[in-house]
């Protein structure tokens, strides 16, 4: 496993790569921060420099698809299955935890999913804004629960127009 570091508009991200795949990128300091990492490299390499040319797009208002980087995030099959769905959300789009517990119960042929464990697997997103679990919100639209801070989620959510309460 590699990382490196990313400067961006809203603090320096970590980034972490292991057999070719981005396996995490996390605001430095935010909660659920891994403890334990590879030592920060200088960040040459194909993956790294086009996971900062997709950043710098995001940031500048384009909207690059998660699609163009290999993606490899590590955690249950519950939680990949979740940000299998967090995917799904258009850019400048939100979901709730709700819609995405009710959603996840129809694929998975249930009577109900629990939000609040969809939530936890969100919360616990280990490739933030690629796989974007800041489209996110509480039942009634509110900003909630995002690992790198509400203000953080707030910005993201504004740099790509979508409204929330």
């Amino acid at each position: 496993m590699r990382a490196a570091t990313y400067e961006s508009p809203l603090g320096t991200y970590l980034m972490t790569e292991e057999d070719g795949a981005l396996v995490g990128l996390w605001l430095i300091g935010q909660k659920y921060f891994p403890k334990e990492l590879p030592p920060v490299g200088s960040g040459e390499g194909k993956l790294f420099a086009l996971t900062c040319r997709w950043l710098d797009r995001y940031f500048a208002g384009e909207r690059p698809e998660p699609g163009e980087l290999r993606l490899a995030p590590k955690g249950s099959a519950f939680a990949r299955e979740v940000w299998e769905l967090l995917l799904e959300i258009p850019y400048g789009e939100t979901a709730t935890y709700g819609q995405l517990a009710k959603e996840l119960a129809q694929r998975r042929g249930l009577e109900r999913m629990s939000a609040q464990a969809v939530g936890g697997a969100v919360g616990h997103n280990p490739i933030s804004i690629i796989i974007p679990c800041h489209r996110v919100l509480g039942a009634r639209g509110q900003l909630t629960g995002y690992a790198g801070g509400l203000e953080i989620k707030r910005r993201l959510l504004e740099l790509e127009g979508a409204e929330y309460n």
